[in-house]
């Protein structure tokens, strides 16, 4: 289970089986939400908080299950994130501007668990254990550090940056990308020297 819960989030359809919330941070959509109203893969945001569902189930009935002091986490409804860039041209009932629900989604994919199963399992004739998984969630990663390719188009307010590529890069050009994403270069800073 730990496995599945790990795994990097381009193998699960950009759902993260594990996902720390903290108000305030920034994110990043992982699907298309609404094309049109600019719900886009890739858009910015700011996570406010979760909005929970009062659950069905009496936590009395599953006290005598579980221990004392056990903390139930209930499924979230949706979360609201602060989307500057939204097309929303209203306020949304009782939300503060640019405020927007993101509900959860749902994405299935495939999963080689060979590696995990005991010893006597047997696999299949080819040698592999593929598992079809369903899983329900919140469609945005943390967004405290992006890659290059995930700043393109954007406008960013600061930047850190280190020009010291790989051996095997020479693209020269792709530096290009974050050197360009603020306004202001005193909003730019370069972590270290660089050679070109």
């Amino acid at each position: 289970m730990k496995k599945l819960l790990e795994l990097s989030d381009s193998k699960t359809e950009h759902l993260p089986g594990l996902l720390p919330f903290v108000p305030g941070m920034p994110v990043i959509l992982a699907q298309n939400i609404a094309i049109e109203l600019g719900l886009i893969h890739g858009i910015n945001g700011i996570f406010r908080q979760l909005v929970y569902q009062p659950d069905s189930m009496s936590t009395d009935v599953l006290s005598q299950a579980f221990p004392n002091k056990t903390q139930y986490v209930h499924r979230p409804l949706y979360a609201l994130i602060e989307i500057a860039r939204s097309k929303i041209e209203c306020n949304l009932e009782e939300l503060q501007p640019k405020l927007v629900p993101i509900p959860l989604m749902e994405q299935t994919f495939r999963v080689d668990v060979t590696d995990i199963l005991p010893k006597g399992k047997k696999s299949t004739s080819n040698g592999k254990a593929v598992l079809s998984i369903k899983r329900r969630a919140l469609p945005f990663v943390p967004a405290y550090c992006i890659r290059i390719h995930k700043s393109q188009g954007q406008t960013l307010n600061k930047v850190v940056i280190d020009l010291k590529l790989p051996n095997e890069t020479d693209d020269i050009a792709a530096v290009y990308v974050p050197l360009s994403r603020v306004k202001r270069l005193a909003d730019l800073i370069i972590l270290r020297q660089f050679d070109y």
